[in-house]
């Protein structure tokens, strides 16, 4: 099991300027297919409680466990991580100890077609404390261009969604500079891609016809 969402960010983010931090009310992990009874069976012996409906129906992607005592929610994705839009994720839980890659913690915000101030507060966060590069010791670039690149949908919502957070800057009191440097490096290394063919006859038809996903909305509790 790995951490994704807010919780992640945080913990990636160990010198996080009072500006960028909030309240984190839900946790969220990703596991593996072959960890789905494992992960089951460790949160239920810590005292969460399944959402037994759910995760019978939706357990090859997602499960979802609740903390009534603390009034929390726990999401559990397998394999990849589906909203607007699919970041897989399986073969990359192994490269860091406790969350998912700094890459994917990014593209799990971004991905979403309609962000929100927190989204846009934890993107901010991710940037401001961690370069921009080409391999894991920061947001792998090369990472968030190759996936981009396979698929104009999640290359058309996520440099919308870098522009996006570069408009709204000025709202935090941060390092404004090295942020923006840094959503210009991404943008730039996603433009830089090849892409692939799927993605050029995509390309083609646009935004003539939906381009991501309507997430259910799940977790009104047991």
């Amino acid at each position: 099991m790995r951490l994704l969402g807010g919780v992640a960010i945080r913990l990636r983010s160990e010198g996080l300027p009072a500006a960028l931090q909030r309240e984190y009310k839900d946790l969220d992990f990703a596991t593996t297919r072959k960890a789905v009874g494992d992960t089951q069976m460790l949160l239920r012996d810590l005292g969460y409680d399944p959402d037994v409906a759910f995760n019978a129906m939706n357990s090859r992607e997602r499960l979802l466990f609740y903390d009534d005592v603390h009034g929390r929610q726990v999401d559990v994705f397998v394999r990849v991580f589906r909203m607007c839009h699919e970041i897989p994720l399986e073969s990359r839980l192994g490269v860091d100890p406790g969350t998912v890659p700094l890459a994917e913690l990014l593209l799990t915000k971004l991905q979403i077609v309609e962000l929100n101030e927190k989204d846009v507060r934890d993107a901010v966060a991710l940037l401001h404390e961690h370069e921009v590069t080409e391999d894991d010791s920061g947001v792998n670039a090369a990472r968030v261009a190759e996936l981009c690149a396979d698929d104009w949908g999640l290359w058309r919502t996520i440099t919308h969604n870098l522009d996006a957070v570069a408009s709204h800057l000025d709202v935090y009191d941060v390092d404004r500079e090295r942020v923006a440097a840094r959503l210009r490096r991404l943008q730039e290394r996603i433009e830089a891609e090849p892409k692939s063919r799927g993605w050029k006859l995509r390309a083609r038809i646009g935004e003539r016809r939906r381009w991501y996903e309507l997430p259910e909305e799940v977790g009104a509790g047991p």
